[in-house]
């Protein structure tokens, strides 16, 4: 195979659109449902999931028996089409399930995390206008307020709720009068809600068609002597776009089995990894930099692990190299997604993109790089905003015309808010978030840059660089470092040590030692919280 090249075209009003080197797929009409459980009988008795800390497994087989009987049950509660369901769960075994039920009765999925304040969970089920709450025992207590019914899903049984394993029963006794729901491809059937770290938290409106697309897309090059083969790790929070499609959705299409972990621990992970024999482990920047950064008591020569793919922060460069020296046998690749583009955007599949590279286009999606300025797209090696036009477009933010209006533009291109580059042979680099650059002077300076530069330290086991208000600069590079125990290194060693290795206008100008950085479930730091605490610090020392 020759050197790869990018496919690239002019359009009449001289925008330069580049699109996939490969042949557009086929986007069967299907909901989501019908399309990820597709030919499920021929390996009924096949594990789906299995949960690593107690061993409870579901096998194909149960997993569309489960989804039939939980659809038939919400139709019985009088759910209707459209309608929220709100889930508060940690990801458990059934997880899969209560989400493709929710769609397979016409509904709409809305996953909510666990582990937020009860105050977030209460404005999530207002924007959403759910009808109905899917939790567990533990969580209850955050949700029992908000006036609506609940079903309850384990062992232990919460008074004044629907019990998830009675409803499944009594659906299964049931008639089917009047309760069969027809679902169309066009029809919401999920209401993930973006990242609030930017700004007010909003829902996204995904379609089946949306979703399907997106695995169609990401699925491509998966050639069917791995269907029925492949085992991954299941950690990323389920709530998140990239657990619900990239793990539950692409793993049940490709009749896999995901090993479920509901709270990451490393020793807990290795183990799981080992004992399952899991080829294929997507996870978060802070999880890879806890393999990097650890000791590992483990027998690594069991590993069986092909690949990890890490997404939702840029990974710095050290700890990349880090990874590949401590574990040479597994690829590491870095993927691009968002929530309003369904998950996974660009990736690595029939070829290895570089390294650094997020990877290619996939089939079937447009990309353009544009001048944040000027609007004007842009040629191949030169930054610009990315984006992505293509049918896993969400349809909008829900009851939000003026924010939808600001990402997706009259042509339909979703603006994603990343500035980034592709090269001659057409793999993608992402330099980082719009918004996160920091204006020193009118120079533009990339905390993912800095945050390298600092995780490459040894003494460093973690690091977060945000932009701080200065009069005369403008904006300033300022630094929380979470430092090893035995570090003997004083703030202002680790100033001089950014200073010796980046150009004069992006040094690190602020520096405070902390003992933790806050970040999100799926691993993005929390940079408006760690700009507001670095600022009140110099507030009280300047007092």
């Amino acid at each position: 195979m020759g050197k790869a090249t990018q496919n690239v075209t002019k359009e009449d009003d001289n925008e330069i659109i580049f699109r996939s080197r490969y042949p557009t797929v086929p986007i069967p009409d299907l909901t989501l449902p019908e399309f990820v459980l597709k030919d499920a009988e021929l390996y009924a008795d096949n594990v789906a999931f299995v949960d690593a800390a107690t061993k409870k497994t579901y096998t194909y087989g149960q997993v569309v028996k489960d989804v039939r009987r939980f659809s038939k049950g919400l139709r019985s509660l009088g759910l209707r089409t459209g309608h929220v369901v709100v889930v508060v769960l940690p990801n458990v075994v059934e997880y899969a399930i209560v989400a493709l039920g929710i769609m397979s009765a016409g509904c709409v999925f809305s996953g909510s995390n666990p582990s937020g304040h009860s105050s977030e969970i209460k404005k999530q089920v207002e924007l959403a206008e759910a009808k109905l709450i899917v939790t567990d025992a533990r969580t209850y207590n955050k949700v029992k307020e908000l006036g609506l019914p609940v079903i309850v899903l384990g062992e232990e049984r919460v008074q004044g709720t629907i019990y998830w394993d009675e409803l499944l029963e009594a659906a299964e006794r049931a008639s089917n009068n009047g309760i069969e729901s027809v679902v169309n491809q066009n029809d919401l059937c999920a209401l993930p809600f973006s990242s609030g770290t930017t700004g007010l938290s909003k829902g996204v409106m995904l379609t089946h068609r949306n979703i399907v697309a997106n695995l169609c897309s990401t699925l491509f090059s998966v050639g069917p002597d791995l269907i029925g083969k492949l085992t991954i790790l299941g950690l990323i929070p389920y709530f998140h776009i990239y657990g619900l499609t990239g793990i539950l959705c692409a793993t049940l299409r490709n009749k896999g089995k995901v090993v479920v972990m509901s709270r990451y621990d490393l020793s807990t992970v290795l183990k799981a990894l080992i004992e399952h024999e899991v080829l294929f482990a997507p996870i978060v920047p802070p999880i890879l930099l806890g393999l990097v950064k650890h000791p590992i008591a483990e027998d690594l020569a069991k590993l069986k692990l092909r690949s990890v793919m890490t997404a939702a922060a840029p990974l710095a460069p050290e700890i990349y190299a880090e990874f590949q020296r401590k574990f040479p046998e597994v690829e590491i690749q870095e993927a691009y997604g968002m929530t309003e583009h369904s998950c996974i955007t660009l990736t690595h599949g029939l070829h290895t993109a570089k390294k650094r590279s997020v990877g290619y286009i996939l089939p079937n999606l447009e990309v353009k790089f544009v001048d944040p300025d000027t609007g004007r797209s842009l040629p191949s090696n030169t930054h610009g905003e990315i984006c992505v036009r293509s049918q896993c477009v969400m349809k909008g933010y829900y009851k939000n015309e003026v924010e939808t209006a600001q990402t997706i533009d009259e042509k339909g291109w979703l603006h994603t808010g990343d500035i980034g580059y592709i090269d001659d042979e057409g793999d993608i680099f992402i330099v980082d978030r719009m918004k996160e650059l920091i204006k020193y002077k009118g120079f533009q300076v990339a905390p993912a840059e800095l945050e390298g530069i600092l995780l490459g330290h040894p003494s460093v086991e973690d690091a977060a660089v945000v932009g701080l208000p200065d009069p005369e600069a403008g904006e300033i590079p300022g630094a929380n470092v979470v430092m090893s125990k035995d570090a003997k290194e004083s703030e202002e060693d680790m100033m001089k040590y950014v200073a010796n290795n980046v150009a004069q206008y992006k040094k690190v100008r602020v520096l405070h030692f902390v003992d933790s950085i806050p970040k999100t479930p799926s691993g993005k730091i929390m940079r408006r919280l760690i700009k507001e605490k670095i600022l009140e610090n110099i507030t009280k020392s300047t007092h």
